[in-house]
């Protein structure tokens, strides 16, 4: 497959209307704190802009050509799918955050997920080898973001490992414990997805469950 036509609106940031608000985003990024001022205006000139709306994807499993993204605003979902189309969503991530197919690249494989909008969402954007130049001035830096990438790694094979060893409302109990703000920015059904529980049985848990504000989306 190939990279999927960006319909969504992109601005570099250097032009961005809102550059000054969205570099303190970015300030506060998990991977990019320990940039100083001189060194993350660097970088904003090899970022774009990019608003997304709810559903687009910003990459397609199959795809060659692959970009880093640190979240502004919204929530992403990372998505792998069969050959028969069945889908299981690996992780989500919300703003501070990053998501990237860093690994497939270096060792020069296809994106072997999507990463697609669960909310309308804006992210700072750069082709992923532009990325990889960038880290290699900045030792720290680069540090920290591959520190992360394992991170990311070992929390999706630890979610795998839960999908096989816990009932139901286990998996959403961890879910909760480990995810406390984003349970109530998802909606019911792409929660239930990622539990692989149903819908039905993810209100019936959620309504019986002490720390749910019953904030979730139901569309």
């Amino acid at each position: 497959m190939n990279a999927p036509s960006s319909d969504f609106l992109e601005t570099p940031l250097a032009r961005h209307p809102l550059r000054m608000m969205l570099r303190g985003l970015l300030r506060g990024n998990v991977v990019l704190r320990c940039l100083t001022e001189p060194e993350l205006i660097e970088l904003e000139n090899h970022l774009t802009i990019a608003e997304v709306k709810k559903g687009e994807a910003l990459l397609v499993q199959g795809a060659s050509e692959m970009d880093q993204y640190f979240i502004l605003e919204g929530v992403l979902k990372r998505v792998v799918a069969n050959a028969e189309g069945k889908e299981m969503i690996l992780r989500f991530a919300r703003e501070s955050q990053i998501e990237t197919s860093y690994a497939a690249w270096r060792l020069e494989n296809r994106a072997p997920y999507s990463i697609r909008a669960v909310t309308r969402v804006r992210v700072a954007k750069c082709p992923i080898p532009v990325w990889a130049e960038f880290m290699e001035h900045y030792p720290k830096l680069k540090h920290d973001f591959e520190y992360e990438v394992m991170r990311l790694m070992s929390e999706i094979m630890a979610h795998t490992i839960t999908l096989h060893l816990l009932d139901a409302a286990g998996r959403m109990e961890r879910f909760m414990r480990k995810n406390p703000e984003m349970s109530n920015l998802l909606p019911k059904k792409e929660l239930a997805l990622h539990l692989n529980i149903s819908p039905e049985t993810l209100s019936r848990l959620l309504h019986h469950h002490p720390h749910s504000s019953q904030q979730h989306h139901t569309d």
